[in-house]
């Protein structure tokens, strides 16, 4: 298997992140400072990283399912991106949609990391939608699927 290498600089006392098993896409990142979510709320919880992402990738910050299965705690802009332009410090915006304050303890997995290549695109514009590529679905929308 081959790693993409990302610069990081820490200064939280948590172990960086990591994959936990050989088939993992993700890595659980922790947060770096207590804080209290009141039921409806959203903060920012600080880790305590600082990433060089390389160009052309992103970070996709996203939820751990056990976390979103026991509690009412979401990512709330799932996923999350960071840019490669982006040096400060990673926070993880989580919503509270419980009727319950939780608390986060400073090394509490909150969510998990996933590198993603992000091709750039270019628009090419065209006369009419009839200039589009016709398809089965067309513009069937949301729920045309399956229910």
């Amino acid at each position: 298997m081959s790693y993409k290498l990302v610069k990081v600089y820490s200064e939280s006392s948590n172990p960086l992140p990591k994959y936990e098993t050989e088939g993992a896409a993700g890595m659980d990142v922790s947060a770096n400072e207590d804080v209290e979510i009141d039921p409806g709320k959203t903060v920012s919880v600080k880790t305590g990283l600082f990433f060089e992402i390389p160009d052309g990738y992103e970070i996709q910050v996203r939820p751990r399912s056990g976390l979103s299965l026991k509690t009412g705690l979401r990512i709330s802009n799932s996923p999350g991106t960071i840019d490669s332009d982006y040096t400060g410090e990673v926070g993880v915006l989580i919503w509270n949609t419980d009727s319950v304050s939780y608390q986060i303890k400073r090394g509490d997995k909150i969510a998990q990391l996933v590198l993603s290549k992000v091709p750039m695109i270019e628009w090419k514009s065209v006369l009419s939608k009839d200039d589009l590529h016709k398809t089965v679905r067309g513009s069937s929308g949301f729920g045309s699927t399956g229910k």
